[in-house]
């Protein structure tokens, strides 16, 4: 299998293929990768690769925003987390390809200068097994092979059976927040693009969404969300509400 080296966004979330990640980026270690990702052909990939942050590894404040003035932040590639940063990271992420980095200046500055940050926008391609993380340069860098996504037997009538039932989820979702289903939605059929799209909106933690995503196969994964969206479906429809869920279903970033 090859390896590859990318640079690595380690963040509270989960990436899959095919959704777009938009990001705010502001800490120093994460403003040079994406100077040097600006480095790259404009015309060509910009990759980079997105892991999620295993629970109680990263300390950082937990306000949405800039980091209090107060204390400034740690500095260096693996700050705030652990000496091995490989032990902070779930073992699989996906490659992000990012499709606009849009320079914010800072306060004052002249033409030239460092931006004080960058607004991002990033789609997942593919997914990789994390090797080796590095943290001897301004941001860390990981060593990932790729991991091919595999059918399974019985994904496509999995597929279906799925779409209905997220179907079914999506309108208890909405009767519970008081809102109105959007018509006219259309959801692919592709058995493995189901799987991607349905882990990433349906309510579940950081922990349950990184299972899906490292499900050996799109049979398995598919097989698992129709478990959960059923599940999922008959509690919220016992509940009168779900507060704040739309915060649930939108990717963040805290860096």
């Amino acid at each position: 299998m090859t390896t590859t080296r990318l640079p690595l966004f380690p963040l509270n979330t989960v990436l899959f293929p095919g959704l777009v990640l938009p990001l705010n980026v502001f800490e120093a270690r994460y403003r040079a990768l994406m100077r040097d990702l600006l480095d790259l052909p404009e015309d060509g990939p910009r990759p980079f690769g997105v892991v999620a942050i295993r629970d109680g590894h990263e300390r950082v404040p937990s306000a949405l925003g800039l980091p209090d003035g107060d204390e400034p932040p740690e500095e260096g590639a693996g700050a705030r987390f652990a000496a091995d940063p490989m032990r902070s990271f779930h073992g699989v992420g996906c490659v992000a390809d990012a499709s606009t980095i849009r320079p914010r200046a800072a306060a004052g500055g002249g033409e030239g200068g460092d931006a004080e940050g960058y607004e991002v926008l990033a789609t997942g391609t593919t997914r990789f097994r994390l090797l080796a993380v590095h943290a001897d340069g301004p941001y860390l860098t990981a060593d990932v092979e790729p991991l091919p996504e595999v059918p399974g037997e019985g994904a496509g009538a999995l597929a279906s059976g799925v779409l209905r039932a997220f179907r079914s989820y999506q309108k208890v979702l909405a009767g519970a927040n008081e809102r109105t289903l959007a018509p006219g939605q259309e959801l692919p059929d592709d058995p493995s693009v189901v799987s991607y799209l349905v882990a990433a909106a349906t309510m579940l933690y950081t922990g349950d969404k990184q299972r899906l995503l490292q499900a050996r196969d799109t049979a398995t994964r598919l097989a698992e969300e129709l478990r959960i969206l059923r599940q999922e479906t008959s509690l919220i429809s016992r509940l009168p509400s779900v507060p704040g869920a739309e915060y649930t279903t939108r990717p963040t970033s805290l860096n």
